[in-house]
């Protein structure tokens, strides 16, 4: 695993302070389609990424979307739109609550996963709600992502993802996504066992710097923006738009 050279303490803070981020919290969602208990090369990434964030201090949670049965589409509460069984809104909280949110995903055909769409919709569905500000609802919040795959895609589905969480109102710091490939083909996976002992891309070095590198750019994001209460709200509040909104409309796309 990654050796985490970045602990507090370490003389890395400005001016040598120990900066505290244990009133931070930071939320994995894991859109690998392989369901629990079954092993995901994607979360293994993540764990590295994880354990940095504990060492540090922050409060760090798991969900793997595909373990739950979280209906498709763009509204908060699916069961109100036709669908019997809707997990998201028990997810929710988690994700409304989390100074951080780390999406993974494996690559399939070059793209994110079908669960990683899943969960940029169900994003989407709450991005018109308003934080205490009146500033849309993941105002103040900052985000990253984590892929994994056996083909070239990495930075083409970082792209895409970090654009959605951008668009509906994280804030997306410098190098905020890490990934590992293998050859193209198939073959080995990240953190399957090599023959003569190790794990595949354990001693990648771009790997283990972009991923050291993603995780404090996240936490040093998120600790400047809870220490400075936010967005500053000004010129990003819906209310002092008056006719440029449609209060109230059904159409997800006037959000």
């Amino acid at each position: 695993m990654i050796k985490n050279l970045f602990t507090r303490g370490s003389g890395h803070a400005d001016d040598g302070a120990r900066v505290r981020y244990d009133d931070l919290s930071a939320l994995f969602v894991n859109c690998t389609l392989k369901k629990s208990p079954e092993v995901s090369h994607t979360d293994t990434l993540m764990d590295v990424s994880r354990a940095i964030m504990r060492d540090a201090g922050v409060t760090v949670d798991s969900v793997r979307l595909v373990d739950h049965a979280v209906a498709a589409g763009v509204y908060p509460d699916m069961r109100e739109h036709g669908w019997d069984n809707d997990d998201w809104p028990a997810i929710w909280p988690k994700v409304r609550s989390a100074d951080i949110l780390v999406v993974g995903t494996p690559i399939w055909l070059g793209q994110h996963a079908s669960e990683c769409t899943k969960l940029i919709e169900r994003l989407y569905a709450h991005s018109g709600e308003e934080n205490d500000k009146g500033q849309y609802i993941y105002y103040g919040k900052t985000a990253g992502c984590v892929i994994t795959g056996n083909e070239d895609g990495v930075k083409h589905v970082a792209m895409s993802v970090l654009y959605s969480l951008q668009h509906v109102g994280y804030a997306v710091p410098p190098q905020a996504d890490c990934g590992w490939i293998g050859e193209a083909g198939p073959g080995p996976s990240y953190g399957d066992e090599k023959e003569g002992g190790g794990r595949v891309g354990f001693d990648n070095d771009f790997t283990n710097r972009n991923t050291t590198f993603m995780t404090w750019n996240l936490i040093h994001t998120a600790r400047m923006l809870k220490d400075h209460g936010g967005l500053p709200a000004h010129g990003n509040v819906k209310a002092d738009w008056k006719d440029a909104f449609a209060p109230g409309s059904p159409n997800p796309e006037y959000r």
